[in-house]
């Protein structure tokens, strides 16, 4: 069986790819990852054959000032993606057997399965990506801003399912005619199916229900722990009492967030870790109390730290939960806002309040998931985090060939 993973987005949506490819590649299925550039060297690095799509996305999350698309903007891009995914994706997945294709992005995927004859699976990272009436719909923002508090669910689904539509269905609907597909008129359904994958912990981000959808829920796909840690890392985390870990991974930072990070630690007495992530946050000076990572094993780091204080992302928070460690989320955007409420309701952390991050707001957020029965809730939480994912995923993608 060969099988395409495809995804376009940041690490928090590749790397539970690959997860899922080593599973299926322990079970002896041939294996894809189709994804941004960013990631060639990593996946190639994995011994995964890589096709790249789009453009590169680092420089999305440097820090400054930037303002929304314009509608006008908003469609090029909309076309200039879906052509770039209909090139990379139907080259990729020539003799496959199945596409997985994974976050609200993969609009080409299914109609690339469709005229290869091909199986499909939809994945998300997060129950509120999914129509239920029991949840509202992600939605863009920026950091400071915060979803709007609504109960009527079913009219935030239809507007968002128009907003599918105006956006992505005159380029979709070209792109299929001209391979011969008919047009279609839901194009979130279409993206979506109605029977996708939820690949989230069932404890963490439960699937609430709905009635049009059969989800499938095997858990996150979690890469196997690495352990190993870079030797500079190793020497500070053993030179002192337990730091905070500071990270924003592949999205946008506001000025100054590094400073505010570093000086929160410190008005606690606190140590701190930086990560640069996309954002290239560096640190405001060279105290010993503070140090400057890169990419590393977040579940090798994290089960020795004090407290994680991240964007809300669905691979740093379930590294978190699955460590037993405090929690405070800065969410920004789309799923960040979900995981920062799932934080707070399972007593493991905070959600930060909707504003730009300070040495204060940061300080006070971090007191309050150093009390000793935030510890004690986290690390209860943490035993019933599955770490079986990817490989009961796998395991069912095999009975699709």
């Amino acid at each position: 069986m060969r099988v395409l993973l495809s995804t376009i987005g940041s690490r928090g949506d590749v790397q539970p790819l690959l997860a899922l490819a080593l599973e299926l590649r322990r079970l002896g299925q041939e294996v894809r990852v189709c994804a941004p550039p960013d990631f060639g060297d990593w996946i190639g690095g994995l011994g995964i054959p890589f096709t790249p799509v789009g453009p590169e996305l680092r420089s999305t999350a440097k820090p400054g000032p930037s303002s929304p698309p314009s509608p006008r903007q908003r469609r090029h891009m909309a076309e200039a993606t879906i052509a770039a995914q209909f090139d990379a994706v139907l080259a990729a997945a020539e003799g496959c057997d199945v596409i997985v294709a994974a976050t609200a992005l993969q609009v080409a995927a299914r109609s690339v399965a469709e005229r290869r004859g091909i199986g499909y699976v939809y994945a998300g990272y997060c129950p509120a990506v999914l129509p239920s009436p029991h949840h509202a719909p992600p939605v863009m923002g920026t950091l400071g801003e915060t979803p709007a508090r609504e109960d009527d669910h079913r009219g935030l689904w239809e507007a968002d399912a128009r907003r599918y539509n105006d956006l992505w269905g005159a380029a979709l609907n070209a792109h299929r005619t001209s391979l011969g597909l008919a047009p279609v008129d839901d194009v979130r359904g279409h993206m979506l199916t109605d029977a996708p994958w939820l690949a989230a912990d069932p404890t963490l981000a439960p699937w609430p229900g709905a009635p049009d959808l059969e989800v499938f829920q095997p858990g996150a796909w979690l890469l196997p722990e690495r352990r190993s840690l870079p030797a500079g890392l190793e020497v500070f985390l053993d030179t002192g009492e337990p730091p905070v870990y500071f990270g924003f991974g592949s999205v946008r930072a506001p000025e100054g967030l590094a400073e505010a990070m570093v000086g929160a630690a410190r008005e606690l007495g606190l140590r701190a870790i930086v990560l640069r992530g996309w954002a290239g946050l560096s640190l405001p000076d060279d105290g010993a109390d503070c140090v400057s990572v890169g990419e590393v094993d977040q579940r090798s780091l994290f089960r020795r730290v004090a407290a994680v204080v991240h964007h809300g992302g669905a691979g740093t928070t379930t590294t978190a939960a699955l460590a037993g460690v405090p929690q405070v989320v800065v969410p920004q955007q789309y799923d960040q806002h979900y995981f920062a409420r799932r934080v707070g309701e399972l007593g493991i952390g905070v959600a930060h309040p909707p504003v730009v991050p300070t040495v204060d707001s940061l300080a006070e957020a971090l007191e309050r998931v150093l009390r000793p029965e935030v510890r004690t809730r986290a690390e209860a939480v943490a035993r019933a985090v599955r770490t079986d994912g990817a490989r009961v995923a796998a395991h069912r993608l095999t009975t699709l060939g």
